[in-house]
């Protein structure tokens, strides 16, 4: 348009900031940005909010914070969404009490807080396990005339599942519930975590039984928290059997949950079940831990089971996911022994 001696509107530009940040390309909204400027194209309050939410992305926050800063002298005042785009970075970056403040300033400005700055701090404190603030947030909004939402109680709930809370999350749950508040499969899926940690998997089991009333349906966390739950057991049987109907509903273990299973087999002196584990993890062209590859084999070793470590070897065709040195470094002592 430029070069036929037109200039698009801030109306056009805006949009064009808008698509670069939902696509998370904050480096080129901010060229976009000083072009802008050099092109004598005057911003608006919603360019500059953009700009602040460009320059947290790029994890500027103090660029971010002269902008906000000038906004008064370029003619504009801050908005709620000003303050919430700064309170947001704070948070990930940890600053909890720079985001506190912020929060409190906006009465200066003829501003309250709204349910996503509440939201906001929230996680933020629960993401730190300080749960006592976070309550003391949430208290706030409450008193502030704002209903906390789904979003607010999934925080919670899985910030106290985070900390092995799982009595004041079912707390939390009930509360939601009987406040008519939407309950969804995150509300679950923090409830099971939490319970799964503990050790409580047959508590677990009976919530994952209450998704088909609430017309749920179990997804890839659900499954994950609950194999966690029976490694924490070392129950490795069930661990499997959950994995066998995670896979049959067509979800895919992490590789972090792919070592914990293969661990637990391992401690169980279940090396057959590990070792084809182990093969799906390969297969799935993942690469395993050195020191859980070490586990494994010299508990085939002192098994007399390093067959399975040959057999693993020439069924895998991604061999070179596991380093050759892993196979002949292995004793075979005990095998030796027994064959001898």
């Amino acid at each position: 348009m430029r070069d036929y001696g037109f200039l698009p509107k801030v109306r056009s530009c805006n949009a064009f900031l808008s698509s670069l940040l939902r696509f998370g390309r904050a480096d080129i909204a901010l060229s976009f940005y000083r072009e802008m400027r050099r092109s004598r194209i005057s911003p608006n309050v919603f360019t500059l909010n953009m700009v602040m939410c460009a320059f947290c992305g790029a994890g500027k926050l103090e660029k971010a914070l002269e902008v906000f800063g000038k906004m008064e002298s370029l003619g504009f005042s801050p908005t709620v969404a000003s303050f919430n785009t700064l309170i947001s970075a704070h948070c990930k970056n940890g600053l909890m009490s720079g985001a506190v403040k912020l929060k409190n300033s906006m009465g200066s400005k003829g501003l309250e807080p709204n349910a996503i700055t509440y939201n906001t701090l929230i996680n933020g404190f629960c993401k730190e396990g300080k749960m006592h603030e976070a309550n003391r947030i949430f208290a706030e909004m409450k008193s502030a005339g704002l209903s906390p939402n789904t979003v607010t109680y999934n925080t919670l709930i899985s910030g106290y599942s985070s900390i092995n809370s799982s009595e004041m999350a079912s707390r939390l749950f009930a509360e939601m519930v009987n406040n008519g508040v939407e309950v969804d499969i995150t509300t679950y899926n923090a409830l099971i975590l939490g319970l799964c940690n503990e050790g409580k998997t047959k508590k677990a089991a009976y919530l994952v039984k209450e998704l088909d009333k609430a017309n749920l349906g179990p997804n890839a966390s659900t499954f994950a928290a609950l194999i966690r739950g029976q490694c924490k057991r070392e129950n490795s049987e069930r661990a499997l059997q959950i994995y066998t109907a995670m896979k049959k509903s067509g979800f895919h273990l992490s590789r972090d949950l792919y070592m914990l299973l293969i661990s637990t087999f391992c401690k169980n002196k279940d090396f057959e079940g590990a070792v084809e584990v182990l093969k799906e993890l390969l297969e799935r062209w993942m690469s395993p831990d050195e020191a859980l590859l070490k586990e494994l084999l010299e508990g085939l070793s002192e098994s007399g089971k390093i067959h399975l470590a040959d057999r693993l070897r020439s069924e895998v065709g991604n061999a070179r996911l596991i380093p050759e040195d892993y196979f002949t470094s292995v004793p075979k002592s005990k095998e030796m022994e027994i064959t001898c």
